[in-house]
């Protein structure tokens, strides 16, 4: 049987993190996995402080990213993106990317989005991430979000997290 294609899109400082990895051991059994480091796909030099990087994701960094994604997958997809992922992830589909679900995680940069991708989609957010959406976002998107209580930007990471989000995928 053939397993349904699964993309994650790391956050900010891509690499490979263990929390990564996570992700990847509950998802593996039930989809191929590929994984995409968004520094590589927006080619971003990753030895770059946080703030410049980020600086190159704003000035044509994330346009990259979703032309590479775009080239590099054609078929049916679900997508699971980190912060910058998320966005990324958002962008593309609204492109042409052939999305199926899209969850993001932390996509702070979403709050800036006037459009909504034509997919099933979840979005999560720390109760304590002041760049989160606020809820004028959401009502005029129509779109709901599910909040980590006492959680930051980076409740992706932790442990006790993960398996609440690969829920949405099992």
């Amino acid at each position: 049987m053939i397993k349904p294609r699964l993309i994650l899109l790391s956050d900010l400082f891509g690499g490979n993190p263990e929390w990564i990895q996570y992700y990847v051991e509950i998802l593996e059994p039930k989809f191929d996995v590929q994984f995409y480091d968004v520094l590589k796909l927006a080619q971003i030099d990753s030895s770059n402080e946080e703030k410049e990087i980020h600086n190159q994701f704003l000035s044509g960094g994330i346009e990259k990213a979703v032309a590479n994604l775009l080239n590099y997958e054609k078929g049916d997809i679900a997508i699971l993106g980190f912060s910058i992922g998320g966005t990324i992830a958002w962008k593309a589909s609204l492109r042409g990317l052939k999305t199926i679900q899209l969850v993001a995680v932390s996509s702070t940069r979403l709050r800036f989005e006037t459009e909504v991708p034509n997919c099933e989609m979840q979005l999560y957010f720390g109760s304590n991430d002041f760049n989160k959406p606020n809820q004028q976002w959401f009502s005029n998107l129509k779109m709901t979000s599910q909040i980590f209580e006492n959680e930051d930007h980076w409740l992706y990471s932790k442990k006790n997290n993960i398996l609440l989000i690969c829920s949405n995928f099992l």
